[in-house]
């Protein structure tokens, strides 16, 4: 399973919204960022092409009220497909009561935003939509790949210090237990987050920043040479 990519390598986020003049300020921002975009005018058109095309995508920018389909119909849509249930969908509204972004949230929408959009917000999550889509590609991808002989161990303390050896300890333990599809992601998130939180002191808003910048991975090489960076250390056991 590869990481979606358009025809030109970059990563291809849908765009769908009923306003032409929304669809066409949302390709520009995303363009100037390095991302490809594709836009449907309704929920239907935007269904068709994923159905067409299910991981052609890393993320969704979803209007929420539209024609024909509106945004919660093809939300509801996307969380029954198995081929995309984990795809990440960024509703945006202009009607953002309380009420709303709880439904959204409870649907499975990643993000909420309220329209008039902070441009600088969208890109941040939008960002964050992303790596986070990519990572859960390459970890389903490792949990196919890989055998463990994991299912024997009574006891062990297994040591890491960067976030490639944490999805690699994530995907060698999420392989002995029932549900691994749905394990390995919390293990992952939870091994990064030690790593990049407890270990090298990224804040929430720094790796936020990071992202939209795309110096993330460059930024947890450069902290990982400091002094103070160390292995974790994570004990398990069957009982």
């Amino acid at each position: 399973m590869e990481v979606p990519a358009g025809p030109d390598g970059k990563t291809r986020v849908l765009i769908v919204d009923d306003e032409r003049m929304n669809r066409t300020l949302l390709e520009a921002v995303l363009a100037r960022s390095g991302y490809a975009t594709v836009s449907a005018k309704d929920g239907q058109e935007a269904w068709d092409i994923l159905d067409a095309d299910p991981t052609g995508f890393e993320t969704i920018l979803l209007d929420r009220r539209m024609p024909r389909m509106n945004g919660m119909e093809l939300l509801t849509r996307i969380r029954a497909d198995e081929r995309l249930q984990y795809l990440p969908v960024i509703m945006q509204t202009a009607h953002s009561s309380t009420e709303d972004v709880v439904e959204g949230i409870k649907a499975g929408a990643f993000y909420y935003l309220a329209k008039p959009l902070n441009l600088q917000v969208l890109l941040s999550v939008v960002a964050q939509a992303v790596e986070g889509h990519q990572r859960l590609l390459r970890l389903h991808d490792d949990l196919e790949k890989r055998t463990t002989a994991m299912t024997l161990l009574e006891s062990g303390v297994f040591r890491f210090r960067t976030p490639e050896e944490g999805n690699v300890l994530a995907v060698a333990l999420a392989r002995s237990c029932p549900a691994s599809r749905n394990l390995v992601v919390g293990l992952s998130e939870v091994f990064i987050n030690a790593v990049e939180h407890g270990n090298l002191a990224i804040s929430f808003d720094e790796k936020s920043q990071l992202l939209e910048d795309h110096g993330w991975t460059e930024e947890i090489a450069r902290r990982l040479t400091l002094p103070g960076a160390r292995q974790l250390r994570w004990p398990v056991s069957d009982n």
